[in-house]
This record gives structure tokens, sequence and C-alpha cells, in this order.
């Protein structure tokens, strides 16, 4: 290997050297190497072999292949000196590598396959397959319509009831499908050090998956890290930057809203929790008794280690469906109301490893999301469908924590430490 080119592992190697199937899917744990494998074989392929025709590249969202694919692209210590003969601009439709144009699609909803037509496959290269839509991927595949055309994939694994699984890799022998299998020890560009944090940072499903690299159903608990013995206190230390309050809205089904924010001590708090059962009440309330409601709580929230009470959150995450309420907070002139950011599993994740790491905790008066916490659970005819979803019960107080952490991760991320940044 030349001066200033990556160092490979034997895995690595074999899969660059031996992926020349229609489709090449390289699967496995988180960082462990399988991105850079797969982007080494395209590079060789859109240098060597790729036939005239159309070039793909395919992510989920324009932030995720900038992210995910040109990141690694554009760092001459992953791809050394070819490095620089990459251009992209994120966000841009096209890209130029080793001299060849390359189509950016992204498929982040089903109606994404119509962004393919008029394309004339003569290669892709696909980031986190399990992440596109069905229909997008056999719509991608029915394109690469070039004598010789290839597509290269990455992907953790999911449950295996997934499309990708179930349709494309268990049948590999019969489609003419090659794929590897990686874990951290294939990655040689880790340290002893760092692979032991990564084992930490992930409990449950989330460590069969991502650290085992297993296609293993969603089941039991979602937060099984999660210990009242450990994650509730009674004391919160003074906190160094308000995050949020975080709604999750509720007429005839309870109304959450969290306090969220971070403390001196480089942990995420959850201070103090409004709730209301109209159920359990008796009364149902308007979007104008609860933005009044909300107003008060947080007047008379203590800000810990001081005397002094009322807290301005510098956001407010709102369930996104709840249009009205956020509207209503608009007229009684909130700041920073943003609808949340409601991507399910990512958000679990970011918690889950939060509980795993002892990087959140939930002051003991919040008594709604430390009742809901422990019986948050997998649905397991969804899984058996091939779906990972919780059971839509109890779920309020969690669903308004998934909101406001996840919405506001760029605020507390900077703050946590490293053991957790395989859960963006």
């Amino acid at each position: 290997m030349a001066t200033g080119e990556p160092r490979l592992s034997e895995k690595q190697e074999i899969s660059i050297a031996h992926s020349n199937a229609w489709l090449n899917v390289w699967e496995g744990s988180i960082r462990s190497g399988k991105t850079v494998g797969s982007l080494l074989r395209w590079m060789e392929y859109v240098y060597n072999a790729a036939p005239g025709g159309d070039l793909i590249i395919v992510g989920k969202t324009f932030d995720t292949v900038s992210r995910n694919v040109f990141g690694p692209l554009t760092d001459p210590s992953v791809m050394g000196p070819a490095a620089k003969l990459v251009t992209y601009t994120r966000g841009a439709s096209s890209a130029s590598i080793l001299g060849r144009q390359v189509e950016i699609v992204t498929a982040n909803d089903a109606k994404a396959e119509g962004r393919l037509r008029g394309l004339t496959g003569a290669g892709a290269y696909v980031d986190e397959l399990t992440l596109i839509p069905k229909e997008f991927f056999k719509r991608l595949v029915d394109r690469q319509s070039v004598e010789g055309a290839k597509i290269f994939a990455t992907t953790n694994p999911d449950n295996p009831g997934h499309w990708a699984k179930k349709e494309w890799l268990n049948r590999a022998d019969d489609l003419g499908i090659r794929s590897w299998h990686f874990t951290l020890d294939d990655n040689p560009a880790l340290s002893a050090e760092y692979v032991a944090r990564m084992k930490k940072a992930f409990t449950g499903l989330w460590y069969r998956r991502y650290i085992l690299g297993h296609w293993v159903m969603s089941e039991g608990a979602i937060y099984e890290a999660f210990d009242p013995a450990i994650h509730v206190v009674d004391e919160v230390p003074p906190i160094t930057q308000w995050l949020c309050d975080s709604v999750d809205y509720g007429t005839v089904n309870p109304f959450a809203d969290l306090l969220i924010g971070l403390g001196n001590d480089g942990r995420i708090y959850v201070v103090s929790e409004y709730r209301h059962d109209s159920r359990a009440a008796r009364r149902q309330m308007t979007d104008a008794e609860y933005s009044a409601a909300r107003r008060r709580w947080l007047q008379g929230v203590a800000q810990p280690g001081t005397n002094i009470l009322g807290v301005q959150p510098p956001w407010t995450i709102v369930d996104p469906s709840a249009a009205s309420f956020i509207e209503q907070l608009h007229r009684d002139k909130v700041s920073g109301v943003m609808p949340a950011d409601n991507t399910v599993l990512d958000g679990i994740r970011t918690i889950a490893s939060l509980f795993a790491a002892d990087r959140l905790r939930v002051h003991r008066s919040c008594a709604g999301l430390i009742d809901e916490l422990p019986g948050y659970s997998w649905d397991d005819e969804k899984a058996e469908k091939g779906e990972d979803a919780p059971i839509k019960l109890e779920d309020h107080s969690c669903d308004a924590l998934r909101y406001g952490i996840r919405t506001t991760e760029a605020l507390w991320r900077p703050h946590i430490p490293t053991l957790l940044e395989v859960a963006a």
C-alpha cells in the first residue's frame, strides 16, 4: 500500500477485491470499517470500471450523504491522495468524483422513487440501505440498465424481518449478491480504549445490533439501562444551560411538558414536569388554557442551587402534530417554539445511550415520566412484521423526553463525552 493511503484490515481488503457482484453489501456493527471499505471500492469502480451512464449516490437526506459519504471521501486520512479529486458542495444534487459526474439522490419518503426517473444507471452507492424505502430500492435496481453496472451498499443491522434482510440478503446466493459482515474488531483505525467505550455506550437491542452486528428483533423494555436508583435524583446540580421545555400534546390523552437542562456535572437533567390527564381530572383543557398553565408552571420552577423562581427556556419543543397548540403559543408570544424532530428510533437510541452512560437523570418530582419509563416497551406484533416501534400506551412523557432530547441535540452534544458520539 502506498504511503498516505489508509491502513486496511484483512476483511476490508477482501471485500474490496471480491465485490464484483451486481449488488455488494457491507453490513455489521457501527464503526466497524464497512464504510471505508465500501467507499474505497466505490472510488476504484468509478475510476477503473464504471461504464458510461449515470452514476448515483443514494442516502436518506442530503445531510446524511454529506456526513456519511462525502465526509470520508474528501478526507485525505481516509482516502489518501484521491480525496483531492472529489468535489462536492453540501446539499448539491451532483458531485465530481475522479472526473466523473455523480448524481446525488435522496430517499427519505415513499415518493422518493420518482427522483430516479430518467436515469440510466451505470452504478450506485447506497448509504444505510435499511433506511431507504423498499420501493425506491427496487426502482434503483431496475434503473441499473447499463451492462456491467454495479451497486455498492452499507447498512447497520435492523429487524430480521426488514425487507432488506428478508428479500435481498437472505437470498444472496440465489440472486447473485455478495455481502460481508463487519464488527468493531475489523476496523484497524480503532484503539482498544475506543472499542471499550463503544461497548459501554449501548445496551440491550442496540448492543446486539450495533456492537455485535446481529439482525435481531426488538423485544421487552426499550430503556433497559434505566435504573431508578441511579437515574432518579432528589437534587439537581446548578444548570449551566437550559435546553428546552418539551411538549407531548393531548386533549383526551395526557398532556406532558418536561423542562430539560444541562447540569454542571456534564449530565442532562429533566428538572420538572407539568402534566394534565383529562380523564383523571374529568376536565379537558383548551389550547389557551394549556398555554397559560405552561407559563404558570415555568414561573414557579426553582432554578437548581438558587432561591430564584422562574425559568424561561430558549426553546419550546412541541409534538409536530399539535399545530393548533403551536399556533396558540405563537399568539401568546412564546419565543423559540419549534416542532419536534420525530424520528422515533434515532431518538430512542440516543436516550438509551444516555441512560447507559449515566448522562441523563430525572428529578423525583417528574412522576409521570418516572412511572412511564420502566414500562415503555417494544410492540411485539409490529416486531413480527419487521418493524421496530414502541407500544403506543402510557408513553406521553416518554414522547416528550424523546422530542426534547433529540431536537436539542446540537446544543447538548458538545458538552457530553465522546462516549456518546455513535448515538448520533
